[in-house]
């Protein structure tokens, strides 16, 4: 998810491909988010307020995993204002960090980042966090090279590859869809009060005009089935009362018609119980918003941001948890000053829940202690 390409790379539309078989299903019938634009702020507020407000940090599978790290980990987030821990169970390369998904032994894509995930999660929830499973679902090196029946593929017939060289496995694919449901499952029975999928979305970063599906592939269809694949996860999942939630990219609070990668916010707000828009400012275009250089005014893209999903998702606005930017790309070098410039502008904006985001988990621990947050965030905070 960090250092996603610039959004420049992701505007372009979801091709009409040609097909593998014309007798292929229809896609699922909800096409598009008919959520209201407009209603009562009064009733948003209280929705809001009914939610638990998640103050989280992201965690790799090594820095959880591993007890020594885990512990200092712990250790900060018990002087902070955190109360939530997003942790990798499954990454872009296709690694499972989990033990006993069958699925992931018989690809070979295990990898022991977390021996021990139940007294991970234990260890979390003795210091009162919540804990969240971050799963990257359709992004994928190791499942299409094992089984190429489960990958996009080219016209030819090979596997589609991005311009960096990764695969992906097929959105419309039920086995796909029952693989990363399985790592799901696996994260709910170790203790997990959350399933994230991110990666829920088609490729991008190539010649996407030559992906090719295992059903009728266009922007409705590809809208529609992601809808599909969280109503699917959610009655699997449900034994286990675990929440679920999906990862989406920051503008799609702000552009139509799905980013070009089926990412249509209404829609994945319908069916999921949170949505974790990632409004990092370093990933917006120059001249987004009005702004020359987006990445040295978090506050004014975050604002703006948020402006236009109110606008887009009525009461399920409630829903929204950002990814803040807590690591430096390029210019200016991000700190508590830029930490905190976001979360003023998700409190303007009614929102209590955030997660900060750092691909080495170093964290700008200074922003998040009781009293920097009380005196620039929130001046009713209570541990």
């Amino acid at each position: 998810m960090a250092y996603i390409l610039l959004f420049l790379l992701l505007a372009q539309p979801v091709p009409v491909s040609a097909q593998n078989s014309p007798s292929d299903s229809a896609a699922p019938a909800v096409l598009i988010s008919t959520l209201p634009v407009s209603i009562s702020t009064d009733a948003v507020k209280r929705k809001i307020l009914s939610e638990k407000t998640v103050r989280g940090i992201h965690l790799t599978c090594w820095g959880a995993g591993s007890s020594k790290s885990r512990r200092e980990i712990i250790r900060k987030i018990s002087q902070s204002v955190v109360n939530t821990v997003v942790v990798a169970v499954k990454e872009t390369d296709g690694k499972v960090y989990l033990p006993g998904v069958k699925k992931a032994a018989a690809f070979g894509s295990y990898e022991a980042a977390i021996p021990d995930p139940e007294g991970m999660v234990n260890d979390f929830k003795a210091a009162d966090l919540y804990t969240v499973a971050r799963i990257v679902v359709f992004k994928d090196k190791i499942a299409p090279a094992r089984r190429k029946d489960l990958a996009v593929k080219t016209p030819e017939g090979d596997l589609w590859r991005s311009y960096n060289g990764a695969t992906w496995t097929d959105p419309y694919n039920r086995d796909v869809w029952d693989y990363n449901l399985e790592v799901a499952v696996r994260a709910a029975k170790a203790g997990f009060d959350e399933i994230q999928f991110d990666y829920i979305r088609y490729p991008s970063e190539g010649d996407t005009a030559r992906c090719r599906y295992s059903k009728p592939h266009n922007l409705k269809s590809a809208i529609a089935n992601l809808g599909e694949f969280l109503r699917y996860a959610r009655e699997k999942l449900k034994p286990y009362n675990v929440k679920i939630s999906a990862d989406v990219f920051g503008l799609t609070t702000t552009v139509k018609a799905g980013m070009g990668i089926g990412q249509d916010i209404g829609v994945l707000a319908e069916n999921a119980d949170y949505v974790y828009p990632m409004m990092y400012p370093s990933h917006y275009y120059p001249g987004e918003y009005g702004l020359q250089n987006p990445n040295a005014q978090p506050y004014k893209v975050i604002n703006q941001g948020l402006k236009d999903a109110y606008a887009k998702l009525g009461i399920h606005y409630s829903k929204i948890r950002p990814y803040l930017q807590d690591f430096s790309l390029g210019r200016p070098h991000y700190g508590p000053v830029e930490v905190r410039a976001q979360m003023m502008a998700l409190r303007r904006n009614m929102l209590e829940s955030w997660v900060l985001w750092n691909p080495s988990n170093r964290y700008s621990w200074q922003a998040l202690t009781p009293q920097y947050y009380r005196a620039f965030v929130d001046p009713d905070y209570e541990q």
